[in-house]
């Protein structure tokens, strides 16, 4: 039934979508159509982007499922009641463990669900369901960071400092990030900057920018690299912070020795002149911020090219000063927060290794259970994906705030391994392309019918706050962890569904770890403090930490490390069948996997369709023109989509977004190849070719 409520005070509350968290104050009711208003929070200043204005339009998504579905014997998805689809759920899930064992469950969940809710999947995957194999979409986003950052400071935390410190900074280079179009709002902190942005495409970003330097898809890491060897050669390094603050520079030094700019070009494209242009600008004044983002990341090489850019940073003396930093910009709503708390399949509450017998036993004694019931790390990402279905992989798999069949690479081999399953249950809000696929489908709860946190790209904790009801028909994805678990046997206590409850648990959970969150409370963030982890519980209440690694770095001497990276190029070239490179990325008005944004009519009218952004030579090269629809093929498969030439884009290389479905996703034709290190697939880089399409 809809809400008929009276109209509330407005709620002050937080964007649903990407990481900045805009702040936001909604009102209305359900009947009456919610509405939605920047509110004057430090990160978004009173704007929003188009995606945050339209927000409240997904609320009235017609085809919201409404009520839960359980697939018949006749093989068709029908209606069921919250009861029966739930003890269908748990009964699925145990005849599968009975028969296979526990780690032929799996679990897999996303980067947009609340710090409560990747709390407890976390710890329903491993008591619950006792199975190791639980990962997140995460993994396809900002792994390759997390990875480099750890390595490199002790400690992944995607932004060290506040936003609104880059409102000071003179000079930005952006590596892999389109933030004019992903976070909008972020723009105004960077009017002041002199922009250096690194990417293959003349994106909205680098149109901006005083220099764009337009590499060839997959050499980023050669670039950093040739950027250091000038530093060096220059006599641009910070000699005193790296002998104070630093280790590994010599190691490093020697590798950047071979990437003399004339070498770095004949790799890269990018003329040499433009990598000393680029150097120029970082170090000829003050307060200068490295900040790095997916295009970065979403390689092979993803981790050692996101360390490339922090070596850079570390031999201009940035990371840790008042006057500078590195950065990486964290993409989903809560990639930050649900990569904190237990859905990473190496980590425990608190960026707690599953592998330390310490933060083992820390846990378990939260959860009050032997530590033995605790499993060890499991599949990452596409690899768990990858085994589905298959004679030692997973035979169910439970899906809680993700759409891997647009959303994963190697797209028709992961649909192919899902449909395979012997059980799928999804949760979700949306009959989403994975949902459709799936043997029970839970109707959960949307951002403004929610209470609970969110963590933005800085590390700040954030509180999500309910408007609506839900409809009656919807329940909560915390209820619906209770509601299996306690099927399965496990006590009702344990799977609390009250948030608060869930947050005071993740809390102290979190003590101690590197992402201590247990001295934060509903009650001092519903009072208005702005608290940023680590904010370990204290006598005197801690103020959180805004800015990290003023005084030493997170490792046990305190100093950062260098990481002696080497360019090793993409996983495919190109050739005479595959003659160009496609890249993926987001486009303004879409958002992830697009299952949300394209029901929003603003949105869906700006981009209805997939595309390819061709230069027109290349396009003419294979006989297409502008609004033809074409095929983008490589060896694995191919997507259609319509041309829009760009003569700004490099002749080589073609552009497509990943927001769309069906015969229009482009991971239908990218790369599976894994970083080894933070198991981020090769999303940026596919050799590929262009075929016409009859309409």
């Amino acid at each position: 039934m809809p809400d008929t409520r009276q109209p509330v005070a407005a709620r002050r509350t937080h964007c649903p979508y990407c990481a900045l968290q805009c702040g936001t104050r909604i009102s209305g009711t359900r009947a009456d159509a919610v509405t939605v208003e920047p509110a004057d929070f430090p990160v978004n200043r009173g704007r929003l982007c188009q995606k945050g204005w339209t927000a409240p339009g997904l609320l009235a998504a017609p085809d919201r499922l409404a009520a839960p579905l359980v697939r018949g014997r006749s093989g068709r998805l029908l209606t069921a009641t919250w009861d029966s689809a739930l003890q269908a759920a748990a009964e699925g899930l145990a005849r599968v463990r009975d028969a296979h064992g526990a780690d032929a469950l799996a679990v897999f969940g996303g980067g947009g669900l609340t710090n409560e809710k990747a709390y407890l999947l976390g710890k329903f995957a491993r008591l619950a369901l006792g199975t190791s194999n639980i990962d997140y979409n995460g993994r396809f986003c900002m792994s390759s960071a997390a990875a480099a950052g750890n390595a490199a400071f002790g400690l992944d935390r995607g932004l060290p400092f506040p936003v609104t410190d880059l409102s000071r900074a003179r000079t930005v280079l952006l590596a892999g990030a389109n933030v004019a179009e992903t976070m909008p709002p972020l723009m105004q902190h960077l009017h002041q900057a002199r922009l250096v942005v690194v990417d293959p495409r003349r994106s909205a970003t680098a149109h901006r920018a005083a220099l764009h330097l337009q590499p060839a898809p997959g050499t980023d890491l050669a670039l950093a690299l040739g950027m250091l060897h000038v530093v060096i050669t220059e006599g641009r390094l910070d000699t005193a912070y790296i002998g104070r603050r630093t280790t590994g520079f010599e190691a490093l030094a020697g590798r950047a020795a071979g990437w003399w700019p004339e070498r770095t070009e004949a790799v890269t494209g990018v003329p040499a002149a433009d990598l000393r242009t680029a150097v120029d600008l970082l170090t000829q004044s003050g307060d200068c911020y490295v900040l790095t983002g997916r295009g970065v990341e979403q390689h092979r090489q993803g981790t050692a090219t996101a360390a490339a850019f922090i070596n850079l940073a570390l031999a201009l003396g940035l990371p840790g000063t008042p006057s500078g930093g590195y950065g990486c910009l964290t993409g989903q709503g809560n990639g930050q927060g649900g990569r904190e708390h237990g859905q990473k399949s190496d980590q425990l509450p608190g960026y707690r290794s599953l592998s330390d017998p310490a933060d083992r036993a820390h846990v378990a004694r939260v959860w009050r259970v032997p530590v033995g019931r605790l499993p060890g790390p499991g599949l990452r990402a596409y690899e768990l994906l990858d085994a589905l279905g298959e004679e030692q992989g997973p035979r169910a798999l439970l899906v809680m705030g993700s759409n891997p069949v647009v959303s994963a690479p190697h797209a028709a081999r992961i649909t192919a391994r899902l449909a395979a399953l012997d059980f799928l249950v999804v949760a979700d809000f949306v009959p989403s392309d994975t949902a459709r696929l799936a043997d029970v489908v839970l109707p959960v709860t949307q951002w403004a019918e929610e209470e609970g946190t969110m963590t933005n790209l800085e590390g700040r904790v954030l509180r999500r706050r309910a408007l609506l009801d839900p409809p009656p028909p919807v329940r909560s994805d915390l209820h619906v962890l209770h509601g299996i678990a306690v099927r399965l046997g496990e006590p009702p206590e344990h799977y609390p569904t009250e948030p608060r409850k869930v947050f005071e648990e993740l809390a102290a959970a979190s003590e101690g770890g590197r992402a201590d969150y247990s001295g934060i409370t509903y009650d001092r963030l519903d009072a208005g403090e702005s608290l940023f982890w680590p904010c370990p519980a204290t006598p005197d209440p801690h103020p959180g930490t805004p800015r990290l690694f003023l005084d030493r770095f997170a490792h046990p001497d305190g100093r950062a490390r260098f990481a002696d990276v080497e360019h090793d190029g993409p996983a495919e070239d190109t050739g005479a069948a595959y003659p160009v490179h496609a890249t993926t990325g987001r486009v303004l008005t879409h958002y992830q996997s697009g299952a949300q944004t394209r029901r929003v009519p603003e949105l869906a009218a700006v981009a209805p369709e997939a595309f390819v952004e061709v230069h027109p030579d290349t396009a003419a090269r294979s006989g297409l023109a502008d609004g033809d629809l074409a095929r983008v093929v490589s060896a694995r498969g191919g997507m259609t989509a319509r041309v829009r030439l760009d003569p700004t884009l490099r002749p080589d290389t073609v552009f497509v977004p990943f927001h769309f479905s069906g015969d229009g996703r482009a991971n239908l034709f990218t790369h599976p190849a894994l970083d080894p290190l933070s198991g981020m697939p090769e999303f940026k880089v596919s050799a590929v070719r262009l075929e016409p399409l009859p309409e």
